[in-house]
C-alpha cells in the first residue's frame, strides 16, 4: 500500500502540482502506510512537514490539516513518545471542539485518541475515565447499537485491565461480545477481536489454559475468514504460543510460533513491530522451555534491532535490554 500510494503521489504532483489538495491528501495516504508498515519515527516527521504545507494552502482550521495533525500523534506515540502523543492529541481535540463541535465524529474520534494516548503514557486509569466519556458521548450521539459504540466499550474494558480490574474487564466483555454477534455475526472481523480479547483477558485473569483453548478455537475461524498470511491471523499464532506457553507447554509453544517467524518477515517485514514482539515472544518462551542461553541470544538480537528501529529510548527497546540481562543472569 505505501509502494502504491508513493506512485500515485508522483502522477498526482505531474497532474495536479504539489499545492494540489488531492496531492496534499495523497501525501498523507503515503505518511500513513509509511506508519504501518513499521516506520512510525519516519512517518511523526514527515507529517510535520505535510502540516505546515496543509497549513499554508488549507488553513490551520482545514479538516484534512487537522487530521494529518491527528494522525501525527499517533506516529509520535508508536514511535514510543506517548507523552508527545497525548500532548497533540490533547491540542487537536481542542481545535476539532471549535470548529465541528464536540459530537461530531472527527471529534470523537480524537477524543478517543487522547484517551489511548492518556493509558500508554502512564494513566490506565485516566485512560479508562476518559473512554466512558467517549462512551457517553458516543451512546448520546450514535446510539447502543453502533459499531464505534461497540468500539469505545471495547476500550473502556480493555483499559479496565490494565488498570488491574482484568476480571471486570472479561466479564464487560462476554457481555460486548454477545452484542457483536447480535448486531455484526460471528465471521465479521470486529466479532472475531472481541473474541481474542476476551481469550487474552481469561489468561490475564489468570486461566492460560482457557485462553489457549480460545486462541486454538479461534485460529481456525481467522484462517477460514481472514487467511493464514492477514496480520491478526498472525498475531493471534503468536498468542497462541504465549498462552500455549504459559499454560504448561513451552517446549511446544516453541515449535509453535518458530516456524511462524519466517511468514512474519515475508508478510510484514523483518522491520515490522509486530515481527519484533514475535521474536521477543519466541525468546521468552525458549526461556520458560529453560533454556535460559537460547533466550539471551534470541533477546540480544533482537535488541539491536530494536535500537536500530525503534531506537534506544523505545519502551519496547527498554524492555527487552531488561529482559536480555534477567536471562543472562539466569544463563
Amino acid at each position: 500500500a505505501a509502494a502504491a500510494a508513493h506512485a500515485l503521489l508522483a502522477d498526482c504532483v505531474r497532474v495536479l502540482g504539489t499545492d494540489h489538495p488531492d496531492t496534499l491528501r495523497t501525501r498523507g495516504n503515503v505518511i500513513r502506510w509509511r506508519g504501518q508498515a513499521g516506520d512510525p519515527a519516519g512517518a511523526a516527521s514527515a507529517s510535520a512537514v505535510l502540516i505546515d504545507d496543509c497549513t499554508r494552502i488549507l488553513g490551520g482550521d482545514h479538516p484534512d490539516t487537522l487530521s494529518v495533525r491527528n494522525y501525527m500523534a499517533r506516529w509520535h506515540g508508536e514511535a514510543g513518545d506517548p507523552q508527545r502523543a497525548r500532548h497533540i492529541a490533547e491540542q487537536v481535540l481542542a481545535d476539532y471542539s471549535r470548529v465541528l463541535g464536540d459530537d461530531h465524529p472527527d471529534t470523537l474520534n480524537v477524543l478517543g485518541n487522547r484517551a489511548r494516548w492518556l493509558g500508554e503514557s502512564g494513566d490506565p486509569s485516566g485512560a479508562v475515565a476518559a473512554y466512558q466519556e467517549v462512551l457517553a458521548r458516543r451512546l448520546a450521539v450514535l446510539g447502543a447499537d453502533h459499531p464505534d459504540t461497540l468500539t469505545a466499550r471495547n476500550n473502556v474494558a480493555f483499559w479496565r485491565a490494565q488498570a488491574g480490574g482484568v476480571t471486570a474487564a472479561a466479564a464487560d466483555v462476554e457481555e460486548l461480545l454477545l452484542d457483536y454477534l447480535r448486531l455484526l455475526g460471528p465471521d465479521h472481523p470486529a466479532t472475531l477481536g472481541v473474541r481474542v480479547n476476551l481469550a487474552f483477558l481469561r489468561g490475564e485473569a489468570g486461566d492460560p489454559g482457557a485462553a489457549h483453548r480460545d486462541c486454538a478455537t479461534l485460529v481456525d475461524d481467522y484462517l477460514r475468514v481472514l487467511g493464514p498470511d492477514h496480520p491478526e491471523t498472525l498475531g493471534l499464532r503468536c498468542g497462541l504460543a504465549r498462552w500455549r506457553g504459559e499454560a504448561g507447554d513451552p517446549r511446544g509453544a516453541v515449535d509453535v510460533l518458530e516456524p511462524a517467524l519466517p511468514d512474519f518477515g515475508r508478510v510484514l517485514g523483518w522491520n515490522h513491530v509486530a515481527t519484533l514482539t514475535a521474536r521477543g515472544m519466541l525468546a521468552y518462551l525458549r526461556g520458560l522451555a529453560g533454556d535460559a542461553a537460547g533466550a539471551a541470544d534470541g533477546y540480544e538480537d533482537l535488541l539491536t534491532d530494536r535500537i536500530r528501529v525503534l531506537g534506544a529510548e523505545h519502551p519496547d527497546t527498554v524492555s527487552t535490554r531488561k529482559n536480555l540481562a534477567f536471562w543472562r543472569q539466569h544463563g
